[in-house]
């Protein structure tokens, strides 16, 4: 995904139809009101109705975050990130990941909106509960619980100076948006940047 010129000011329209356009931007704060009780709906529900062991719960929690870190990877790399073929394909691409490259600072389009994001965790809920039954209770909020926090650091990399901490994650996906474009997919970690060796390189 290359362009002629990256914006760092305004933002693009993707729908002509106002209410279609408006369904492709959120807030922070909306994802976070959706998924936060959700997350511990599951929990509560599992252990306390489902019987679920805590320990067990904790568990399939952390095994969830970490699914999520290369769930995150791979969608980045391999579907944000497609070679497209055809226009149509360049259209669903630009319109999935494209627009975020050009705009990269467009804050409205820094989470994913909330009916595309209602629509794709209850399809994973659904696939993820098949495999593992009611194990999903502890599994799935770690899943979730994953996403937010990717979508919270994708947000602070856009709007935000970075702590010194975190510094190394900022610079990472920097040089993903304005050097090295089929590297630098981790954004809440680089562990699996460091794993399948497309961590960007640095030249002084």
């Amino acid at each position: 995904m290359e362009f002629d010129k990256i914006k760092n000011k305004g933002q693009a329209r993707l729908f002509r139809n106002d209410y279609m356009e408006r369904m492709t931007k959120t807030h922070p704060m909306v994802i976070y009101s959706m998924y936060l009780p959700a997350i511990l709906f599951m929990i509560d529900y599992g252990i306390s109705y489902k019987a679920l062991p805590v320990g067990k719960v904790v568990l399939l929690f952390l095994g969830g975050i970490l699914f999520w870190s290369l769930f995150e990877y791979i969608m980045h790399r391999f579907l944000f990130h497609m070679v497209a073929h055809s226009p149509r394909a360049e259209r669903l691409v630009y319109t999935m990941h494209g627009v975020h490259h050009e705009y990269p600072r467009d804050k409205e389009r820094l989470f994913m909106p909330p009916v595309p994001s209602i629509l794709i965790a209850s399809l994973l809920f659904s696939l993820t509960y098949l495999l593992m039954g009611w194990n999903v209770l502890g599994f799935f909020p770690g899943f979730l619980l994953g996403y937010l926090v990717y979508g919270s650091m994708h947000y602070a990399i856009h709007a935000f100076v970075p702590p010194r901490f975190l510094k190394a994650l900022w610079r990472n996906h920097h040089l993903h948006h304005y050097k090295t474009p089929d590297k630098g997919f981790g954004v809440s970690s680089v562990l699996w940047d460091v794993i399948l060796r497309t961590v960007p390189e640095r030249k002084k």
